[in-house]
């Protein structure tokens, strides 16, 4: 296509589609089977019977999807009785390469003159009647009819049965028959309604011949061969049959052309349902429109792929899917579908999956969107600013509303919504006067004139035929006729299609302004690359191209819901690459508006408002509309009036309310199918340029480089393949693209974690939280719900993934003997098939070996499930381990291994009191599922049973493709290599239970107190509060809401007793639900008069890796020579060991992690705890600082501590601030930062009773680095006298320079605002 010379008409084809009275009545496959019906409720096979011309070389017609598209359903029969009014409806045809072919079909009835098949739909009416169905789909049989209408007389029942026979029925010799014929233009641009008024002129010429002045055959050659394509910027006047039409195109610099109504689309939706569908398109969700119009299908689908200008929908569109592809609907990929059903049919479609469905009901105003469906930014404010476009709008529009309206009414009961009383009232319609057949005509089509015809002919008072009544009619009003159809000259388009145009214009820039306002600054975070165009594309897709996460960084915390998921579109990353692109080719014309548009705010906005997160309403809808207006009152091009070539013989008369076939000599002329270059003088080279690419959206180096990769990635499926015969190719490609998406998912969600975690973090916590991964874990879940709804037999609910689970379990349940009414899993799925049949089920061969032991493993697991259920459920603490054994010894708490069953997982789920819907069930089962590293697993053991799949999928499904099953469920497996917090961080009501393990030494027969103790630990969403532990016990199980991934945990006792004193080495914390365990290592003395007379401390979580032996945590109890919080000061030898230098390194990389904390996005923030009191954190650096070179661990051992030094320092400053004979005098700067000392050692000492000296000495230096103070109060400490007596030369505290080194690298933290979590300094007023 790209080496042809394209030929900018118009239209390219005109087609006739219709009945072909040679090939008789054929049923339509593709609408169904109907046989059940009334023959004239019946659809019909149709054919295109011409087009004209033949072919064009730069233009192929692809017939059968023209044929398909122009009659949707097929051929319809009515007779005489019934309403024939006719239809306009538009398709579009979408290439394998992406581009489009447009088509405008008006469909009309037409007398069946053919003997033969009148007396064909006579025989099916007979065979009807034998069979005794007299009934139709979405009516009421005779019987229930009857019923219903019980309290009517007799006499009036049966008039009723007969008036509803005789309106579904045909006699031959009484009835006419009419059958739809479609008249289409095809063209490569989507102009709606010049075509359509040049449909309707042209088909009323056919029924009124007397308005016509020239054959049929000089206006179809005048369309097709005289009418030239406007190019952008330019407006065009031709002649119609009865008028001239009007149609005009913007300029490359303004929104791209759009012809269709939205103030159609608003009053059939309105405003709340229009931004609900807005938001789930951009979103990439599944779109399903259900109407009984075909139009407005077209409207809805074109209008909403147009109002997320500048993105572009980049995934299957079918505005018009037949009623017999309606398995498509299970495609597992994003689409927009629409789909029709007869005016009289109410009933829901199936949908397979309604997880992340958008299901449009456009007749009855309804919108049904996937649960969390989140907010568009400034959603009411937009909202706001669409109703005042609307109501400024509302009188020009209903003055001038045409009464031939293709957007009839919804019929729906009028809803209180404000935006949907835009019909215009009766009083502001512009009233036609009607002529005498049109009269007759309107009389004919009405059901009660039919009624009263019928019983006038039975009883002899009337013989006549509307047909006779015309023919009398027709000489006596001809004169009228033809002075009423004279051709009427306009210069200028039409009030009511200006302000049309006016209104789409201001709605579309009101939308293009949110995304402009949303999107100004979005170039900053473009990441361009310095590669040649061929190796950018080579490798695009393992590049990132967008910083999202400094994006989102700057952006509202109410909008993040929608923002993170919405950068994730495959819309948003097309236009990245076109923006990257650009420094390469020229700018995509979609990209070029957005960013003039950008200029233009960025202009006009201020440097301090930059950054600024409010709504401003858009300014450019004057400006704009001055440019229609202009277009408007002159037209750059007049069209050649009709006419036919010369030496040309006329065609033969028309035959009144029959189409004919043309003359192919007059419309297929070769030197007419040729390209013609000789209106360049008119429209200049340049122009068809500009065109072409606004039509293919690429230049030409674009097109060629992209044209492959487009036709091999793009899973837009021809109509002819959706049928029955070419849906097994097209669901492979689907299952293709399932694969190739999961594999790019996993691997993005792998490359985003071990990127955060190794580059970004710094040290070795795995607890990455933010909205980007909340991000793609969501996206994963939907993958999910896609391919367990993709090939299923029968829908059960609206998560087709937790249907499954929960028909595993059951079925499994019950060949384990189980009793299914007990079971809490599902109270209302019984596969009563399954059941049957379980025996059959579980009959294995040798080649199901493998599936078999899978399923033996299965029942080993629910048998320890059920072992370990009576714990599950304690809901307070409860006595656990005591003193036993006549020796004194205790026995040591085991943590036994939670259950790893998908059944264990999915009765953990249920009982979530926050999840309501099957979607939400499925979701924390997958989320909890991928926290335990469990996913892979028990999906391959809910894969294990064949039979289900079986009777639950079709055969080409994609979880019955077994080698694409078995690279699936690795992918999956790959995620287990790093830690998700997905469960724990996304449910934050939901009452987590918690088991709570104290390990005390086994030494100095200190294992027990007589103390009472107490414990309170908590994590990033809360704090527990005190928890009393009874006394002996160990081991006890806590109910509490949700605190997230768990940070602290302070445990301590009154100090009352004989024996007070407990030596604890850890205490372990496990989350009940997702398994995590935490380890608060101790290794310290609680109680007075040991250690450093301590009675609470504050210990800091360590996250044990989940494959940790159980044993291990029991038998290696013991804590390491140095504990992790608070450091002990008992045993200094780590400080012995380590070299100056050594702790300089030490201290560089903790203030790094504190930096490296602050500069990541504030929700994706690790635990700031950790990076300060954790193990070689800022307090354990420090400790080393103040220990190098203590004199008083070798002379005194372990009765001073470093606190003490710090009390000498604060006794000789506050005597050296009272003391008037002093050697030096203290400047005022050194006496306000020793006041600042001495009051926070003062503070420390009196609120801090029962906390030891280690721990004074860890709040010290933690609020010390909140208050970016204690880099002014070392170099005071340092000069002291009471160093040089407590430390030996060769240490940090004596030594000036090495003081510089830490107050120079603590110096860094002073930009940064650190805020200490509440655990650190409970209990202080500091």
């Amino acid at each position: 296509m790209s080496g042809q010379k394209i030929d900018q008409r118009f239209a390219d084809y005109f087609v006739i589609s219709g009945l072909d009275v040679t090939s008789g009545l054929e049923p339509d496959q593709l609408s169904g089977d109907n046989l059940h019906c009334a023959p004239l409720r019946r659809p019909y096979k149709s054919r295109v019977l011409a087009n004209y011309p033949d072919s064009l070389p730069w233009n192929p017609i692809d017939k059968d999807a023209v044929g398909m598209l122009c009659l949707p359903k097929g051929l319809t029969f009515r007779t005489d009785r019934q309403e024939r009014k006719p239809k306009f409806h538009s398709f579009v045809i979408t290439r394998e390469d992406g581009s489009k072919l447009y088509g405008s079909s008006y469909v009309v009835y037409e007398q069946v003159r053919n003997l033969q098949i009148c007396a064909a739909m006579q025989t099916l009416q007979h065979m009807h009647e034998a069979e005794g169905t007299l009934h139709t789909s979405g009516s009421l049989t005779l019987q229930e009819y009857s019923h219903d209408r019980s309290l009517v007389p007799v006499e009036r029942q049966e008039t009723d049965e007969r008036d509803i026979d005789t309106m579904e029925s045909y006699d031959i010799k009484t009835n006419k028959l009419y059958v739809t014929k479609s008249l289409c233009l095809i063209s490569q641009v989507q102009f709606v309604s010049a075509p359509r008024t040049f449909l309707k002129q042209l088909a009323e010429a056919v029924n009124k011949p007397i308005i016509a002045q020239l054959p049929l055959e000089a206006y179809i050659y005048n369309l097709l061969y005289d009418v030239p394509m406007p190019p952008p910027g330019r407006s065009m006047k031709f002649y119609g049959v009865t008028s001239p039409i009007f149609c005009q195109r913007p300029s490359t610099g303004e929104l791209p052309l759009f012809d269709f109504s939205l103030w159609d689309l608003v009053r059939l939706l309105g405003l709340d349902h229009l931004v609900q569908l807005f938001v789930s398109v951009l979103l990439e969700h599944q779109i399903l429109l259900y109407s009984s119009d075909y139009h407005r299908l077209m409207l809805v689908s074109e209008s909403i792929v147009t109002l997320v200008f500048p993105f572009t929908w980049q995934h299957v569109y079918v505005p018009i899917l037949p009623a017999s592809l309606q398995h498509f609907l299970d495609a597992p990929v994003p689409y927009i579908m629409g789909l029709h059903h007869a005016e009289d049919d109410t009933s829901k479609p199936h949908l397979p999956n309604e997880a992340n469905l958008c299901f449009v009901d456009i007749d009855n105003n309804s919108v049904q969107v996937a649960e969390d469906l989140p907010t568009f930014p400034f959603e009411q404010e937009l909202k706001e600013e669409l109703y005042q476009a609307i109501v400024s709008s509302k009188e020009h529009m209903l003055k001038e509303t045409f009464t031939d309206s293709v957007i009839s009414s919804p019929k729906r009961k009028p809803t209180p919504r404000r935006l949907t009383n835009l019909e215009p009232e009766p009083g502001m319609r512009k009233i036609h006067s009607t002529s005498g057949l049109e009269k007759m005509e309107i009389l004919q089509q009405s059901e009660a004139w039919s009624k009263i015809s019928a019983l006038a002919k039975k009883t002899g008072v009337w013989n006549k035929d509307f047909g006779d009544l015309e023919a009398e009619m027709s000489p006596k009003i001809a004169k009228e006729e033809i002075s009423k159809e004279k051709f009427i000259e306009l210069d200028k388009m039409l009030p009511r299609e200006l302000e049309e145009l006016k209104f789409n214009n201001s709605i579309r820039e009101i939308f293009l302004n949110r995304f402009v306002n949303m999107f100004c600054w979005y170039e900053e975070f473009v990441i361009m690359n310095s590669q040649d165009l061929d190796s950018w594309l080579s490798s695009r897709e393992t590049m990132q191209n967008f910083d999202k996460a400094s994006f989102l960084s700057d952006q509202a915390e109410s909008y993040l819901p929608f923002l993170s998921p919405f950068l994730e579109t495959q819309m948003f990353a097309t236009l990245i690459d076109n923006k990257i692109i650009a420094n390469w080719e020229e700018a995509d014309l979609n990209l070029k508006v957005f960013e003039s548009r950008v200029k233009l705010l960025k202009e006009g906005l201020e440097i301090s408002s930059q950054r600024s997160q409010t709504y401003v309403n858009c300014s450019k809808i004057k400006e704009t509309e001055m440019l229609i207006d202009k277009r408007s009152n002159y037209m750059d091009y007049t069209g050649k009036k009709p006419g036919l070539p010369e030496d040309v013989q006329l065609p033969a008369p028309l035959e009144i309310g029959m189409f004919p076939i043309l003359d192919k000599n007059i419309l297929n002329s070769e030197e007419n199918i040729k390209p013609k270059m000789k209106d360049s003088a008119k429209w200049r080279r340049k122009d068809r340029l500009l065109q072409q690419s606004e039509h293919l959206k690429l230049n030409s180096r674009q097109r060629e480089k992209f044209l492959a990769e487009a036709r091999s990635k793009l899973v837009q499926p021809r109509l002819t393949e959706m049928a029955a015969g070419g849906m097994e190719q097209t669901n492979w490609k689907f299952v293709e693209t399932l694969l190739k998406e999961c594999k790019t998912k996993t691997k993005r969600m792998l490359v985003e974690k071990m990127g955060q975690e190794a580059v970004e973090l710094g040290h070795s916590e795995g607890n990455i939280t933010g909205v980007e991964e909340n991000t793609l874990i969501a996206s994963l879940c939907d993958l999910l719900e896609r391919i367990w709804s993709h090939g299923l037999q029968t829908k059960k609910g609206k998560s087709a993934l937790w249907s499954h689970l929960l028909n595993y379990v059951e079925s499994d349940e019950s060949s384990n003997g189980k009793s299914t009414n007990t079971s809490p899993l599902s109270p209302v799925l019984t596969p009563t098939s399954l059941q049957s049949q379980k025996g059959m089920r579980r009959s294995r061969s040798l080649a199901d070996l493998n599936s078999s032991l899978t399923d033996i493993y299965a029942t080993l697991c629910n048998l320890s499930s059920n072992l370990a259920l009576p714990g599950e459920g304690e809901k307070t603490a409860r006595r656990g381990h005591r003193r036993t054994g006549s020796r004194g010894h205790i026995e040591l708490p085991s943590l036994k291994p939670l259950p790893k069953t998908l059944a264990c997982d999915m009765r953990r789920v249920q009982e979530m009191s926050d999840i309501k819907t099957d979607v939400g069930c499925a979701r924390a089962w997958v989320r909890l599922a991928l926290e335990k590293k469990m996913l892979s697993t028990h999906l391959k053991e809910l894969l294990s049973d064949s039979y289900i799949l079986r009777n639950l999928y079709k055969r080409y499904a994609f979880l019955r493709c077994e080698d694409e099953r078995e690279q699936f469920l690795y992918h999956l497996l790959s995620l287990n290599a790093m830690d998700y917090f997905c469960f724990t961080n996304a449910y934050h009501n939901t009452v987590v239970p918690y088991r709570v393990l104290i390990f005390p030494s086994l030494k100095f027969g200190c294992t027990t107190t007589s103390a009472n103790p107490w414990i309170t630990f908590a994590g990033h969403m809360g704090e527990t509060g005190v928890i009393e532990i009874p006394k002996g016990v160990l081991e006890f199980a806590v109910e509490h809401k949700n605190l997230g991934v768990l940070t602290t945990l302070r445990i301590g006792h009154d100090n009352s007793g004989i024996t007070p004193k407990w030596l604890v080495e850890h205490v372990l914390i496990r989350n009940e639900i997702s398994g995590h365990t935490y380890k608060f290592a101790c290794g310290r003395w609680l109680g007075k008069g040991v250690d450093d007379g301590s009675i609470e401390r504050l210990l800091v979580a360590e996250l044990l890796p989940q494959n940790t032996d159980t044993n291990e945590l029991v038998t290696g109890s013991k804590t390491p020579p140095r504990a992790r919080s608070p450091v002990s000061l008992r045993k200094p030898a780590e400080s012995v060991s380590l070299s100056i230098p050594d702790i300089q390194e030490m201290l560089g990389q903790a203030v790094n992690g504190l930096i490296k904390h602050y500069y990541r996005p504030e929700k994706e923030r690790g635990n700031l705890t950790y990076l300060l009191c954790g193990d070689r954190g800022l307090v354990h650096c420090m400790e080393l600082i103040f220990l190098y070179g203590f004199r008083s661990a070798r002379l005194f051992r372990n009765k001073f501590y470093t606190w003490d030094y710090l009390e000498r320092v604060r006794s000789h400053i506050e005597a050296s601030l009272t003391s008037e004979s002093t050697r030096r005098p203290l400047s005022e700067a050194d006496r306000t930062v020793f006041r600042e000392f001495s009051t926070l050692l003062t503070k420390i000492n009196g609120a801090a009773e029962s906390v030891g000296k280690d721990g004074k000495l860890q709040i010290f230096v933690c609020v010390g680095i909140r208050d970016h103070s204690l880099q002014k109060w070392l170099p005071v400490i340092a000069r002291n006298i009471v160093t040089a007596q407590m430390y030996e030369e060769k240490s940090f505290m004596r030594d000036h320079d090495l003081i510089t080194f830490i107050n120079q690298i603590l110096d860094t933290l002073n930009d940064f605002d650190i805020v200490l979590e509440s655990s650190l300094v409970r209990g202080f007023d500091i």
